[in-house]
């Protein structure tokens, strides 16, 4: 995995979920999906995605036609062997003929179950490597996005486009796309053969079927409504109940059980009924299409039957129509399904390509500085910056840090200080002023050259499933289990993980029984083992109680031994030791100097401390 922290991954801390709008259709053929801004762009998008694959994607659909036709022309041949049959009961039947004729049909039939199992082979190969290739596409797609990107967009969107957005194209390309073919092809050939052999039984026919589906259209129509009621009532009661127990605990204290069943049995009633209307009509389907196809069974029997009694066809041509009507009546409702299946993949590919055309980091294979080491120093020179031109959040921020200082950043909620450090990490670039490392402007090395540079703590822990070791070890090459000991040593994590079961082999996971400080200490662990010449701690002990936090502060100091620094808190107490406080208001430092000095001039800092040292007292 890249390094690069504007990676977003899911880890075993995140509840978020995979929710999106790139779902799949609500219910069966003719069921609102969502739908494409721009079909044609779309398609067209996705056909330039896929070129690599097109001539081998045309022979398949080619096989797909092919396999169709060889099916088409089964009907004629029956009906040859059916009429041998027939004028044999009065003489004697060629068996000959009945069994020459019967080898070729088996042999076309053959044929046609090969090519379409070719072309399925090829299709499955083919839509996987392209599913593939998206994924792949899209997993490097995010680590080139500014994190400005992931600030309003939320994870579960992302993830949706990965897994629901990429799924949809491959069963698309997979199933839709040779059905679709398959089943023009199979209308348009049983059509034609049907007027080739006779057009009165193929009007009949053709006429039988358009009322059977006009009949089949009006309820579609009716069910769509339901369809579309049912998606936004299961959506409104899924919202309800991961908010209700979410919040499981406050529903409890306030006494809102009542309330919110009452909210639940009310969603749940309007579900309840839009889903058995919807899936109501939907169960008509198949025994309307049965209905169709008996009814063309029925016409085509009855004008069959007059036509052969005035010898105007024979038996076997009534034969080879009531194979003809299930040809010409199948493809009808597989075209629907296909084209309602393309609706849906458009929206998905719309979606996927929306992401992929983002705009991106700025290119850095230019770049030839390149900080080996760092002594540490760090200085900010008139830095401004704003997530928009109009409101700049850092207005003209300047500081010095020397190397192995502890530089700490205090201020009131809003006041900039973990946009300062995003910007020390180039996590935004900056609108104005310098910020030099060791002398070299940040803007001049790459991102992956800062991030080698720094390690970091932040206040959220991110820990992933995999052992302890493997946790604290994360994307460092070479350390060994000593080094892994020693920073657990160190953070007073080593006696609690030689408690458990496997030691440093044990699978943190759901099941993983860690306090909030036990997690925030593996975290300390994995940085110190880094071994960077920098270091930031952002908020690391905000969401711990005050014995954890004393244990976390110790660990802490040993981790900032040596190193240059930035530690941003919003408990003063944590930062009483530091070289350096910046005092932070507005985007600009307004105060700076350590605790003592601080206090003396009994200006913000020490109105903020004592309004802390009250709260606490």
């Amino acid at each position: 995995m890249a390094k690069d922290n504007n990676y977003r991954g899911e880890n075993m801390n995140s509840s978020k979920g995979m929710g999106g709008p790139g779902g799949h259709p609500g219910g069966p053929m003719g069921s609102p999906g969502a739908k494409a801004k721009d079909f044609k762009k779309t398609i067209k998008q996705l056909v330039t995605y896929c070129k690599v694959y097109l001539p081998i994607i045309i022979i398949a659909l080619v096989l797909a036609m092919a396999g169709a036709i060889f099916n088409i022309i089964g009907p004629e041949m029956l009906s040859k062997i059916t009429d041998l049959i027939t004028e044999g009961l009065m003489t004697s039947i060629d068996l000959n003929a009945v069994v020459n004729l019967a080898s070729i049909l088996a042999f076309l039939y053959g044929l046609g179950f090969l090519f379409n199992y070719i072309q399925g082979f090829i299709m499955a190969t083919v839509t996987q490597r392209v599913s593939k290739k998206l994924r792949t596409d899209i997993s490097t797609k995010i680590n080139r996005l500014p994190l400005k990107y992931f600030d309003s967009t939320s994870t579960g969107d992302v993830l949706s486009r990965v897994t629901n957005d990429v799924d949809m194209i491959g069963q698309t390309m997979n199933q839709s796309l040779s059905t679709l073919v398959s089943a023009i092809t199979m209308f348009l050939g049983s059509l034609i053969m049907m007027f080739y052999t006779n057009w009165i039984m193929a009007i009949s026919a053709v006429v039988s079927t358009i009322l059977g589906f006009a009949f089949m259209t009006v309820i579609i129509s009716k069910s769509q409504k339901y369809f579309a009621q049912q998606q936004k009532e299961l959506g409104l009661l899924n919202g309800h109940i991961e908010e209700t127990y979410s919040g499981h605990n406050v529903v409890k204290v306030y006494n809102a059980e009542k309330e919110a069943k009452d909210t639940f049995h009310e969603i749940n009633t309007r579900l309840y009924n839009s889903a058995w209307k919807s899936q109501f009509m939907s169960g008509l389907m198949m025994p309307l299409m049965m209905f169709v196809g008996n009814f063309g069974y029925v016409v085509v029997s009855i004008v069959g039957a007059v036509l052969a009694v005035n010898d105007i066809i024979s038996f076997g041509v009534i034969v080879a129509f009531m194979i003809y009507i299930r040809l010409f009546t199948q493809p009808l409702t597989q075209m629907a399904q296909a084209a309602t299946n393309l609706q849906s993949t458009a929206a998905a590919s719309e979606r996927v390509f929306e992401f992929l055309a983002e705009e991106e980091l700025a290119n850095e294979s230019e770049k030839r500085e390149k900080l080996e080491t760092a002594t540490g120093d760090v200085e900010f020179k008139n830095v401004r910056f704003g997530y928009s031109e109009e409101k700049m959040v850092i207005n003209n921020f300047s500081a010095v840090a020397k190397a192995g200082q502890k530089v700490a950043i205090v201020g009131p909620t809003g006041a900039g200080k973990t946009t300062l450090v995003n910007l020390l990490m180039r996590f935004y670039e900056i609108n104005g002023g310098e910020i030099l490392i060791d002398g070299v402007p940040i803007h001049a090395l790459t991102r992956e050259n800062i991030h080698d540079i720094f390690s970091m703590v932040l206040q959220d822990t991110w820990l992933f499933v995999g052992t302890i070791r493997e946790n604290i070890v994360y994307s460092r090459q070479g350390v060994t289990d000593e080094e892994v000991k020693a920073a657990c040593k160190a953070v007073g994590l080593h006696h609690f993980i030689k408690t458990l079961p496997n030691g440093y082999d044990t699978i943190l996971d759901d099941k993983a029984n860690l306090s909030a400080g036990q997690k925030q200490l593996i975290t300390i662990a994995r940085a110190m083992v880094e071994h960077k010449p920098l270091l930031i701690l952002d908020e690391a002990t905000s969401s711990v109680d005050t014995r954890t936090e004393l244990l976390i502060q110790q660990a802490m100091d040993k981790l900032t031994v040596g190193k240059t620094s930035f530690v941003i808190a919003h408990r003063l107490s944590t930062i009483k030791n530091a070289d350096l406080i910046l005092v932070m208001k507005d985007g600009d430092i307004i105060e700076s100097g350590n605790h003592e000095e601080l206090l003396l001039k009994n200006g913000f800092y020490a109105e903020l401390y004592n309004s802390q040292f009250e709260n606490v007292s």
